[in-house]
Formats: C-alpha cells, structure tokens, sequence
C-alpha cells in the first residue's frame, strides 16, 4: 500500500512539473501582457513573433476563427456596461476572437473565459454557443511593419479605441462606455 501511494505522488508531481514546463516553454515564445483603459477595461493576452513568417493568410488562414494572440485565449474585461463596435456589451470578462479575412476581419466577444486558445486539432477552442456578439471591422495598412503582435487601449474622441496590430494589418474597434 505504501509503494501504491508514493508512485501515485510521484506521478502527481511529474505530471505537475511537466504542465509548468509546458507553460513556462510556451510563455517564453510568445510573453503575456495586459493592457488597460484605467479602471474600466482590460485584456491579457499573449504576444507571439512575426519570425520572417508570413502571418495573415498562412499562419493564421483567412476564414478562420483566430485566438487573437498565442497560448490561452485573449481575455478582455470590462467593469461597465459599453458599446463595443457600435454593440451593446455588458460589463463582464468575456473571451476575444477574431475571423481575419484580407480586407475586414470580424471580431467576436465570447462568454468562456480561461480556455487554451487551440484544441489538439490546432482549431481554434471557441464554442460558438457561447458567443454574445459580433462585429465586423476594415482591415488597415500601416506603412511600418510589426513584428510583434500588439493590442493596445487608446482614448480617442468620444471614447477608447482598441487597436489589434502585427505585420503589416491592423484593425481599430470604438468603445464607449456609458
């Protein structure tokens, strides 16, 4: 029985330490980072490389839902109600995940959070049931490239801007909280 219960612990404690290798690995690639709007917006997300990559249309194929970053999906919170994109959204923390197409992406606001962004498939792991709302956004062309990916919260007129930007694509989506 003693010999039972110190293989079940080692067992436990390997497979422990492999997830917080695999984590640690995989958040050495593509580092976390949260963004803010004060105290009422926020996302975390991880920022993968361009790496000579071609990224929109090959590493993330037009068409396809995307989990807008690498690792575990884009969280974005909000502490008041607000339009998202011209959508009503109400304050909660939700999941973020976009369709990028070559000219206009769509972005979708999901209700289940704390997900890997892919499942064993390499699909993304958005369950569609769960989705609250959708918007569509044009694509813009900087001039300058962007080697890592970058989500940023910026005051504008009116409200907050949410830009998305790597390589040479970005999107903006308005937010006005009320």
């Amino acid at each position: 029985m003693k010999k039972l219960v110190i293989i079940l612990v080692s067992i436990i404690i390997t497979v422990v330490i492999a997830v917080l290798a695999f984590v640690y690995y995989t958040k050495s690639h593509s580092p976390f980072e949260k963004v803010k709007y004060g105290d009422d917006l926020k996302v975390e997300y991880c920022r993968p490389s361009k790496k000579g990559r071609v990224i929109f249309g090959e590493l993330v194929p037009y068409g396809k839902v995307w989990r807008t970053g690498a690792n575990e999906a884009t969280v974005f919170t909000t502490k008041k109600d607000i339009l998202f994109g011209g959508k009503d959204l109400k304050s909660g923390r939700y999941s973020l995940w976009t369709i990028p197409e070559e000219n206009k992406w769509t972005v979708i606001i999901n209700s289940q959070t704390d997900l890997w962004g892919v499942n064993m498939d390499n699909v993304a792991n958005m369950d569609p049931k769960y989705e609250v709302l959708r918007i569509e956004t044009d694509v813009i062309r900087p001039e300058m490239e962007f080697e890592i990916f970058t989500i940023t919260l910026d005051s504008v007129k009116g409200g907050v801007e949410m830009v998305l930007v790597w390589d040479r694509t970005m999107i903006s989506i308005p937010i006005e909280i009320k």
